[in-house]
């Protein structure tokens, strides 16, 4: 089994300038020295290159220009570098890498996106799999518990880093590994893709019953259900048993995408719950709430497993069938416990 990270003067680029991206990079240059950056607006590029930092998200983190690549171009970016760090919110993934007219081959394509590809309802991990041909020994996967805006703030916390081999994932967690920054090597690169995803359809549950005026003895229940499904969910389409759903990258990340007051997936959700219509909260929040997306590909992935998940069919029902989130959140009460 070869280790890509044991290859000399391996050069890192982010794919995406959003508020996870954002932080990602500011971790890359700080243990990389030097990176490349594909930002698809070039008014922004100009502004990073004049003020040296992102004007739209994480503004208080600071860059030095010089030792960062920028451009607009992804098929130059991605000459440019070995390692590609995607993270793109899902919504725009398939448009921004029907972009790329380059070979991917001698790449290590690491995920950093907590959704799914829409329509295709598969993860990032498969569609580079199946659509680019890069093995799962070339594919590495970054999940949480964790929010940008913590990271900006260097304030401890601790990143997943999933891999097929553990050897490649240890390797490509001392990529991202810091003073406030501690990673947990894994090679569940399926089960922390699909938590990820999951994590946010529960957040928005949470939010919706935060605004709803439930208070925190039934978030408590609401939550320990949610753990169940994503458990339960990641049993019957993917067996592991190597899989420990207790640690920081599925229950952690779960508490924290419910709880947090940086999760825009409560955020989202709790503005559903005070009602907002789907269009408005987005519009609002001029951010992507992943929530919204993973669940309705959850929900056409288990009409085919028919795992029991009523809170993510309670969401379903809300944000795409527009039923009236009062009256599906007292019908849920009755099927928790």
């Amino acid at each position: 089994m070869e280790n890509f990270f044991e290859r000399d003067n391996l050069r890192y680029a982010m794919i995406g300038s959003g508020s996870w991206a954002t932080a990602l990079a500011k971790l890359l240059v700080t243990n990389k020295g030097k990176i490349s950056w594909y930002v698809r607006d070039d008014e922004m590029i100009d502004h990073i290159k004049k003020t040296s930092h992102n004007p739209y998200y994480l503004t208080t983190v600071q860059f030095d220009p010089e030792r960062i690549m920028l451009s607009s171009d992804i098929n130059e970016i991605i000459d440019s570098a070995d390692v590609l760090i995607f993270c793109i919110p899902s919504v725009y993934f398939l448009e921004e890498v029907a972009k790329i007219k380059r070979s991917l081959d001698d790449k290590f394509v690491v995920s950093a996106i907590k959704g799914m590809v829409p329509d295709d309802n598969i993860t990032i991990a498969e569609y580079f799999n199946q659509t680019h041909n890069i093995p799962y020994s070339r594919i590495g996967v970054i999940s949480g518990p964790c929010h940008a805006e913590e990271v900006a703030m260097e304030r401890l916390s601790y990143l997943t880093l999933s891999s097929k081999y553990i050897e490649v994932a240890r390797s490509l967690g001392d990529v991202f590994a810091c003073s406030y920054i501690k990673t947990v090597p894994g090679t569940d690169i399926y089960g922390v893709e699909y938590a990820a995803v999951l994590k946010n359809i529960y957040a928005v549950a949470a939010g919706i019953c935060h605004a709803l005026s439930y208070g925190d003895n039934f978030m408590a229940v609401l939550i320990t259900s949610s753990f169940h499904e994503m458990r339960n969910f990641l049993l019957a389409s993917h067996p592991d048993t190597t899989r420990k759903t207790s640690k920081s990258a599925y229950l952690g990340d779960l508490l924290v995408t419910c709880y947090s007051q940086f999760s825009r997936n409560r955020t989202f959700g709790s503005m559903i719950g005070k009602g907002y219509s789907v269009q408005s909260a987005q519009m609002e929040m001029n951010m992507v709430a992943e929530g919204y997306y993973g669940t309705k590909c959850i929900y056409e992935i288990n009409k085919k497993i028919g795992v029991d998940m009523p809170i993510a069919e309670a969401m379903y029902k809300i944000l795409y069938e527009d039923k009236y989130p009062a009256y599906i959140i007292k019908h849920l009460t009755e099927k928790l416990q």
